[in-house]
This record gives C-alpha cells, structure tokens and sequence, in this order.
C-alpha cells in the first residue's frame, strides 16, 4: 500500500507561525523532502523533531524524484517541505506533486504559511483578483513577454524576487507601469518586516542596498484599453470590415460540406 505524500507548509520567517497540524504530521511521517535540508534541519530542531532528510532542489535529476516516489510506493509517508512557506509554489516540489499523482500516490496539503497571501492582504492593493507570476523569467525573451503581460493585466500582479535581482526588475517595471502603485513586502513576519509603497522608479532611487527576500505586489492597470477603431481610416473601416465579411463567409461554405 502506498504512503501518503503531505505538503507541509513552514514559516516564512516567525517560527511561532508554524501550524499544530504540520508539528504532528512532521512528528509522524518516516522521511521529510526538503529544497536545502540546512534550512528544514534548523525547524526540525527548534521544534525537537529528529527525522532523516532527503533534499530535492531546483538542480536535482528527474530520477531523485523517481526515488522519492519510490520511497511513496514502499508504503513510507513523506512531508514534502519548501525552504520557507507552502511547498510547490515557485518551489522544485512541484515535479515531486505531479509524480505522485500521476502514480495514485494520495496527496495531502497542511496548510500555513505563504508570502504572496501574506504580502498582498497588507499591501492596500486590490485583492479581489490577482495574477502570481513568481520570479521573472531571466531569459530576454520570455521576460519581455512577461512584462507585456504585467503591462495589459487589469489584476493585481504578485512576484517574487530576490535582493540581488531586484534593482534589475525595479528598472524593468518603470518602464511599463509608469505611476502604478507598487509594494515591497520586505522580510515579512521577521523582525525588519517593512511594506515600501510608490512607484517603480520612486522604489529604484529608494532601494538602493536592497536586503532579504522581496514580494512586489502591482496595482492593476487602470488605463482605458485602446480602441482601434479610433485611429482607423475611411478605407481601413471598410477593409476591417470585408476580412470579417469573408471569414464568416469560408465559415458557412465549410459548415455545409459537414
């Protein structure tokens, strides 16, 4: 009979946020799936937990995973954990959620902790919808096309970012969100735990050391969309018009020959 998987959510910097339910599943599982076992080992101790700890990171083979899931198959129950917060979001756990659902493995989530909830329920932001986006893409490409996507979104955008990256990132979002109301949600639930408000380029001549972990919570984009007839000519109108004339014309010629 296979064990259970359970995703254990751990603090994201107050140790006191640790939940009773994820103590007692901690206590009992056989084994504990952590991204840097350093890190998980610290909790462990504080809460006078002793458990063997595999570690499973963003660098780690398709075939670690494999024998994590084996360990499921042997009948042992694992909690998966993250360095800090819910596992599986931005986080390598992921890759070992779908293994286990793709095999019937039963997958249990204890709940807790979690920075973006955590950063956007104080933010001041609207909270009604919002789009997670996690870290930027470092490729040029698909980071430009990320940031067309924050450009356009009429939600509260949410990232994650880094200390070292975020001067970087700051840069790239003046150029696209112009007086948007952006928050910095900075080393939350420790003891510097700060939310710095402005915009994109008042937030890059103010961060000039950034330090800890960064959530940046975007306002959503306000402006009227473009409408593109507005800018059309007599003669675009009517060529806008007749491609959409003979569209729907192909259309019923092919709903006839069904």
């Amino acid at each position: 009979m296979n064990g259970i998987l359970y995703l254990v959510a751990t603090p994201i910097g107050n140790l006191e946020d640790i939940t009773l339910r994820a103590i007692k599943i901690l206590k009992e599982v056989d084994l504990v799936v952590a991204e840097d076992t350093r890190q998980t080992l610290k909790l462990l101790n504080h809460l006078n937990i002793q458990k063997h700890l595999i570690s499973f990171h963003r660098h780690s083979t398709e075939e670690k995973g494999i024998e994590i899931i084996e360990e499921l198959k042997l009948g042992k129950n694992i909690a998966l954990v993250s360095d800090a917060g819910t596992p599986a979001i931005s986080d390598p756990g992921e890759e070992i959620v779908k293994l286990a659902l793709k095999e019937n493995i039963k997958v249990i989530p204890i709940p807790g902790a979690c920075a973006l909830i955590t950063a956007i329920i104080a933010s001041g932001i609207e909270a009604t919808e919002f789009t997670f986006i996690g870290f930027l893409p470092l490729n040029k490409k698909t980071r430009s096309e990320k940031l067309e996507e924050i450009n356009k979104s009429n939600k509260t955008i949410i990232l994650y970012e880094a200390p070292h990256k975020l001067n970087s990132t700051l840069k790239d979002l003046s150029g696209i969100t112009k007086n948007r109301r952006i928050v910095l949600a900075r080393e939350l639930t420790k003891i510097h735990e700060e939310f710095i408000v402005g915009t994109a380029k008042e937030l890059l001549e103010r961060m000039q050391e950034p330090r800890g972990e960064f959530v940046i919570v975007i306002e959503k984009n306000t402006e009227p969309k473009e409408n593109i007839f507005e800018t059309m000519t007599l003669e675009e109108h009517y060529k806008y018009y007749e491609t959409l004339r003979n569209g729907e014309k192909r259309n019923n010629k092919a709903n006839c020959k069904r």
